[in-house]
């Protein structure tokens, strides 16, 4: 069944149907999520989460292009999102990525902690999760905000790939830094 769903299917579908197809889905792994995957954000869950994607990902000054992560060993990974300023591609936003259970079903998921770093996505407390479509296909749910209830409004986005290597990581790790229940709820 998801070797029929399309981009043109996902575009199509409300958050709650992609809330709802995230949650038949399975998880890739940390070995798996190696390299850029152009990304699309998919429908948002009210007019301001739009409002919000249109200014910061759908900027036409600096136009959101792709996510990308590198496995660090068998638990964690690290990653950074994409934008293209003018003719170049510039990395911003890094994160840690592990394994951890989604704040929406408990089921393992691929997660990005922004946190992790400085970076305007850590200091709003962005967190997304990722699911396997299939074979180079992936539904994202990211989240962010200051609140429980802001942390749990879904803003769906799509990767496809990987269609590129890796370019190499970018920010430093906050010293001590350590996931709590801001990231992962159900801690």
């Amino acid at each position: 069944m998801n070797s029929a769903i399309s981009v043109d299917a996902l575009k199509q579908s409300s958050t709650e149907q992609l809330l709802v197809l995230f949650a038949t889905l399975g998880s890739p792994t940390i070995e798996e999520m190696n390299g850029e995957y152009p990304a699309t954000l998919l429908a948002q869950p009210n007019v301001f989460a739009s409002a919000l994607g249109a200014v910061s990902v759908g900027n036409p000054l600096a136009p959101w292009q792709a996510k990308a992560f590198r496995p660090v060993d068998r638990a964690t990974g690290r990653g950074y999102n994409t934008f293209r300023r003018s003719n170049q591609i510039v990395q911003r936003n890094p994160m840690l990525t592990q394994m951890a259970p989604s704040r929406y079903d408990q089921k393992p998921a691929y997660t990005l902690i922004y946190r992790a770093f400085n970076s305007i996505c850590g200091r709003i407390n962005m967190v997304d999760e990722i699911r396997r479509i299939r074979e180079g296909f992936y539904l994202g749910i990211g989240t962010c905000g200051i609140t429980d209830r802001q942390r749990h409004l879904p803003r769906p986005f799509l990767l496809q790939g990987p269609d590129r290597v890796y370019r190499g990581d970018i920010g430093t790790m906050n010293v001590g830094f350590v996931p709590g229940r801001k990231e992962i709820p159900s801690m």
